[in-house]
Formats: structure tokens, sequence, C-alpha cells
């Protein structure tokens, strides 16, 4: 492989990898807090389809602003029925999911697309041009945003809070602090992030909707929360290497010869990776105690 394709590879791989990484972050968050949203799937799939509308009615970053709405406000019905309501978590993030999948489906067909629905180039949001090519601003985003996350968890007092919410809800409590309403908003942040990565696979990226556009992306973050053990930098790290084996996939996928391989066992290759990487680190990670369970207080 010339140095030339390796470039390639490796530049696509920063535009594969802002999903995973925005969307990990802010699960990372929520957990964190003491709330795990398996509905990430469902929330990306959405954001991704709202997004795209609203980009074609009012430019690119009113449809990223729509998909970081349509995230706070799924992250937020989420956070009440689990926090004041004292719903099922698991059962939650499910229900999103099959939400998402049924939605969208049906508003493709509504706009006389089923399956699949373009977004016009001028509603995309237009690419920075470097001397090494264009990228994304989305992606200076992602970059960045791991590193900001990280100091904010470990070295801010609000940081701390969320730590205690996770950790000992009952000790957060007798100190003065709002147990619901921390968790609440910490996933609600975490719907919002997941909400810009969605759309931009739709505005910045891709620039079409399909019902199967997320992509089981909402599950690899998952993996990648676990993969960092609640580190939004390790997260950036995880979400390059499924971006990397998704773009080396997508290379051999087009070499010629390649035909001789179905293609959908060299798309499964990022994906096999991911849980591999997963699969290594899975026992030594501490999560905080709280996780998933919901706080009553006595």
């Amino acid at each position: 492989m010339s140095w030339s394709y390796l470039w390639s590879i490796l530049f696509i791989s920063l535009h594969a990898m802002v999903p995973i990484t925005l969307t990990a972050v802010g699960e990372i968050f929520g957990e964190t807090a003491g709330l795990f949203n398996i509905g990430l799937e469902g929330i990306l799939l959405v954001s991704a389809f709202t997004g795209a509308l609203a980009a074609e009615s009012g430019g690119a970053v009113i449809g990223l602003l729509t998909g970081m709405g349509t995230g706070a406000i799924i992250g937020f019905i989420f956070s009440v029925i689990n926090t004041y309501w004292k719903g099922n978590q698991m059962i939650t993030g499910i229900g999103i999911n099959l939400f998402a999948l049924g939605f969208v489906a049906f508003g493709l067909i509504v706009l006389g697309a089923p399956g699949f629905h373009a977004v016009p180039a001028e509603s995309r949001l237009v690419p920075i041009r470097t001397p090494v090519g264009s990228i994304s601003p989305i992606i200076l985003v992602a970059l960045a945003l791991p590193f900001a996350a990280h100091w904010f968890l470990k070295r801010t007092r609000f940081g701390l809070i969320l730590k205690a919410t996770g950790e000992s809800p009952e000790a957060a409590d007798v100190a003065g602090i709002r147990v619901n309403l921390v968790r609440l908003l910490a996933t609600t942040f975490g719907g919002v992030l997941a909400g810009l990565a969605g759309a931009y696979i739709s505005v910045a990226w891709i620039g079409s909707v399909t019902k199967e556009i997320s992509a089981g992306r909402g599950f690899i973050s998952l993996a990648t929360v676990v993969f960092s053990g609640l580190n939004p930098v390790l997260a950036l790290l995880g979400g390059f290497i499924f971006g990397f084996f998704e773009s080396l996939a997508t290379w051999i996928r087009n070499l010629p010869g390649s035909k001789a391989v179905p293609w959908q066992f060299i798309a499964m290759t990022p994906y096999i990776v991911t849980l591999l990487v997963v699969a290594g680190v899975i026992g030594r990670v501490r999560f905080p105690k709280a996780l998933g369970k919901p706080y009553i207080r006595e």
C-alpha cells in the first residue's frame, strides 16, 4: 500500500469517526451520572432524518441545530421516564430504537422516497478546504470535544457532581445535590451530541437519508464507551479505530479482484474489529456503582 493510499484512508477515517466519537462522548456524560441509554441508535436515525428535512428548508446549520434539538428532546424524554418515573432504562432504550425504525421508514414514504431520500447539495454543510483536502467543520468539533469533556469531568466541580450522582446518589442527595435533575441534564446533553452526530451523517457527510443510515453506529458507540472506561479521550481513539477500519473496508471493496469476496463480509470488518477490541477490555472497566439504578429517596 503506497503512502497516498494510506493517507487517503486516514483522511476518510476522520469523517467516519465523527458519529461514533460524538455519540460516545455524550453517552459518557449520561453514564457518569448513572443512566445508560441504549437508544442511541434511534437518536442517530431520527436526528439524521429531521436534520435533513430542516437543512432543505433553512440550510445546513439549521439542519444541524434541528438534529441537536431532536436528540435533546429524545434524551429529555428518556431521562424523565427513568429518573422521575423510575422506568426501566433498558426497555426505554429499546423503545426509542423501535420507534425510530418505524418513524423514519414511514417518513420516507410520506416524502415519496421509500427507503432513500437525497439531501440537495446546496443544503449540505460546506466543508473547509485545506492543503490536504476538504474536511467538515464538525470533524474539528469531534477532535476537540473529547479533550474539553475530559477536562470538564476531571477538573471542574460540575464534573465531580456528575460522578457523585452516578457513584453514590444517596451521599450526593445528603450533600444537597438534586440527583434526578443532574441525571436529566447529563442525559439530555448526551442526546444533543447524538443528535448532532445523526444530523452530521445526513447533512455533512453522506448527504442522504435511508431507513438504515445509522448502520449500527449507536451500538458501536456504546461499545466505544465500554472500551474507553468513561474516558472521553479514549472514546476518540475508539471512534477513530472504527472509522479507520470502515474506511479500509470501503477501500478493499473497491480493489480489483475484491468481487471474489462477498462485499457483506468486507463490510463486517469494522464491526468485528470493534467488538474484538471491546471484548479485550470487558471485565477491566469499572463503571459507577449506581449505573442503571433509579434513585429512590428514602
